[in-house]
């Protein structure tokens, strides 16, 4: 990538047409929201349309009701629509409907190397991280103080 950030106004239409033709489309992360897995302005990931339902540890790129972009995990997929949150989060967002969504993430590059669902990393972020919601933040706490102590 040429490290340029485009805002979403310029990226979108463009996105969109990839989109409809079947075709990827790499970004550059650029909020916080799915640290650790994903840091921003260091990693990229490849959003490819979706070819089917989303499933609980997805990471979607969809649409909130105000336009805004957000790239996050599945959390739960229930009828009125998906329940969404980011790997540093500790509140779920939903419902979302499907039809907000715009892109699943197939492939990311992490540090310059390339990360795929079915690697380990990937794979814990999408099993053990999702399952520990509810410690989210006493581990956050930790990880702070450790850092403190640094």
């Amino acid at each position: 990538m040429s490290g340029r950030i485009y805002d979403r106004e310029t990226i979108e239409p463009l996105a969109r047409s990839l989109f409809e033709l079947g075709e990827p489309f790499q970004l550059t992360v650029t909020g916080g929201s799915m640290l650790p897995f994903l840091a921003p302005h260091r990693d990229t990931v490849l959003l490819s349309p979706p070819t089917r339902r989303p499933r609980r540890g997805d990471i979607l790129l969809f649409t909130r009701e105000d336009g805004s972009w957000v790239l996050h995990r599945v959390r739960r997929v229930k009828k009125d629509g998906l329940y969404m949150i980011g790997d540093a989060q500790t509140v779920t967002e939903g419902p979302v409907p499907e039809n907000r969504v715009l892109a699943t993430v197939t492939r990311a590059r992490i540090k310059g190397r390339i990360v795929t669902p079915s690697s380990p990393r990937w794979i814990f972020y999408r099993t053990v991280w999702l399952a520990a919601i509810p410690a989210r933040r006493l581990i956050f706490r930790l990880r702070a103080a450790i850092r403190r102590k640094k």
